[in-house]
């Protein structure tokens, strides 16, 4: 069997992961295995080990992606992009704090992706700070938890609860909430 170029390799491991990405978010890190993310990928499952420790460094990794999607705009943009219908049916295009927040607090402390999950929150927290009217330091971090508590925890129950009024009820109710 012939050996893949480097570019290929790292093509490879690119799709591997954004695959990883979407399907974690939309699974759970347990829901799905290394052999569906090869083989959504189109790879065979032999070639994951040449690019990867494990699953968890997979995992960590693809948090790392989902994370670097598009956060930017004003805090009213962003959260009416988070609050909306479409994030909630849509997990494996979301936010992987809403997404993975249950199966990270089920992970070991100290494991890589639990880390990742806390480099992400306080992320999310900074930007949403960033973007808080001025005020005190401490101030404008306390109302940033807040209001990404609240983001993360609507977008979580909406997409749990089997009723889409009552989903779309709470996503309203957490954008009249944050933006108040």
């Amino acid at each position: 069997m012939p050996r893949v170029s480097q570019e290929q390799a790292k093509l490879n491991r690119r799709r591997v992961v954004e695959v990883a990405a979407s399907l974690f978010r939309e699974r759970g890190l347990h829901g799905v295995g290394v052999a569906d993310i090869m083989a959504s990928a189109g790879l065979t499952h032999g070639g994951f080990y040449g690019q990867f420790a494990n699953k968890e460094a997979l995992a960590a990794e693809a948090f790392d992606t989902a994370m670097d999607e598009d956060y930017r705009g004003t805090v009213d943009a962003i959260i009416s992009s988070y609050l909306s219908l479409v994030h909630v049916r849509s997990p494996g295009m979301g936010c992987p704090l809403a997404a993975l927040a249950n199966d990270i607090a089920r992970e070991p402390p100290g494991g890589p992706v639990r880390a990742r999950f806390t480099q992400g929150v306080e992320r999310m927290a900074s930007i949403l700070a960033g973007l808080t009217p001025r005020s005190a330091k401490e101030r404008r971090r306390q109302r940033s938890l807040a209001t990404l508590s609240t983001l993360v925890g609507a977008v979580v129950l909406a997409r749990a609860v089997d009723d889409e009024a009552l989903a779309a009820e709470l996503i309203e109710a957490a954008r009249t909430y944050v933006s108040a």
